[in-house]
């Protein structure tokens, strides 16, 4: 029998070990429905932009906010709140200044907060993604209100907002993976998420439409007729009818964004804000190829972390009938998670920083696009 040469096997080794790690790799992950991509190649048209949201950028609580994700503002007190990594809603006095802007770490879920929404009677609502829907009391009481539906328990509640009736409308990213494998959900590229809504009277939650790539933020409409959702790996934003002719039905409100959609929030002066956590050039690739995203999978097994795909993240301006207004981008904006525009200022979480971004829309505007 021939011998084979030392140096094929030193070539064949790896590219055996390669093959097994790939079979072998618990992630099975396939294509997204050619029906449910984008339907239109071109570019979204967007007539302002600019690509340098980090200029003259203020950062708010430096250091002592731990990966901020979404915000809520209270008009009332000109308090923020914010859900972070380390479990703590925190609140922050933005009629301070910058300097003397202060943190104080009011409660801890003892998970990890995602959205936040202010009630009628001064209590907050937060979707954890380790524990569910969550009120709690101005006093600072937390209160489980609900963590599964339809006997299926909520794996990543991530976005909430309160509706007519004081009735709850939140997602459930997904029943399937928890936060920590958030990412795995988007690779896999099957539809493991929910709309849903709380009777805060008669204490029922109803799944209002599933089989959702990822759904996100959530928002009420300026009619408060709908509430609109975030899609994140389908980069579109849906509108499902909570009142009206159209209650129970949805439809596309913007889709092919520039970017992956996170929170959204209307801003009371007919636009809504919705957070980019990246460009999507390099996703828009991979979503095509279940193969390219196990492969990925597979590298971060091995070497601790994700390929760095997080560039021009930013916050797109949409009005009230779905067309695209502004785009605030850079090239070294990570990871926004939210946009909340409040005065002239825009305030904006991150899932990577510890901080809350703020930005003077008046002294940085989006200029035409030429």
């Amino acid at each position: 029998m021939a011998r084979i040469p030392p140096r094929l096997i030193f070539l064949i080794l790896p590219v055996l070990a390669a093959v097994l790690m790939y079979h072998l790799d618990e992630l099975d992950p396939v294509s997204y429905p050619d029906h449910e991509l984008p339907r239109y190649n071109q570019p979204l048209f967007i007539p302002k932009r600019n690509s340098r949201m980090l200029q003259a950028t203020e950062m708010i609580g430096d250091g002592q906010l731990f990966l901020p994700e979404d915000i809520d503002y209270d008009p009332k007190t000109g308090i923020i709140y914010t859900g972070c990594a380390d479990g703590w809603i925190s609140r922050i006095d933005i009629l301070a200044p910058e300097s003397s802007a202060t943190v104080e770490k009011w409660v801890n879920t003892g998970g990890r907060p995602l959205g936040i929404a202010h009630g009628p009677d001064g209590e907050v609502l937060v979707a954890d993604a380790d524990k569910g829907l969550l009120k709690v009391s101005k006093e600072g009481v937390i209160e489980l209100l609900t963590d599964k539906a339809e006997d299926i328990k909520f794996k990543m509640a991530n976005a909430v907002v309160i509706g007519p009736n004081q009735m709850i409308y939140f997602t459930d990213s997904s029943f399937k993976y928890s936060i920590k494998d958030h990412i795995l959900d988007i690779f896999e590229g099957r539809p493991n998420g929910r709309l849903l809504s709380y009777n805060p009277v008669t204490k029922e939650t109803k799944v209002l439409v599933r089989d959702l790539y990822f759904p996100n933020g959530v928002t009420l409409a300026a009619d408060q007729q709908s509430v609109i959702f975030c899609e994140t790996p389908m980069r579109r934003c849906r509108r499902y009818y909570v009142e009206g002719p159209r209650e129970g039905s949805n439809d596309m409100f913007v889709e092919n964004l520039p970017g992956l959609p996170d929170n959204i929030r209307y801003d009371g002066e007919g636009r809504y804000w919705i957070a980019l956590c990246m460009e999507a050039d390099i996703w828009v690739v991979v979503q095509g190829y279940p193969m390219l995203r196990k492969v990925a999978r597979i590298v971060k097994e091995r070497v601790g972390e994700w390929i760095r795909t997080d560039r021009n993240g930013g916050v797109i301006a949409i009005d009230v009938h779905g067309k695209p207004d502004e785009h605030y981008f850079d090239r070294k904006t990570r990871m926004v998670s939210s946009a909340m525009k409040i005065g002239e200022h825009l305030y904006c979480g991150s899932i990577v920083l510890q901080c809350i971004i703020r930005v003077n829309l008046t002294q940085n505007p989006a200029t035409p696009t030429i």
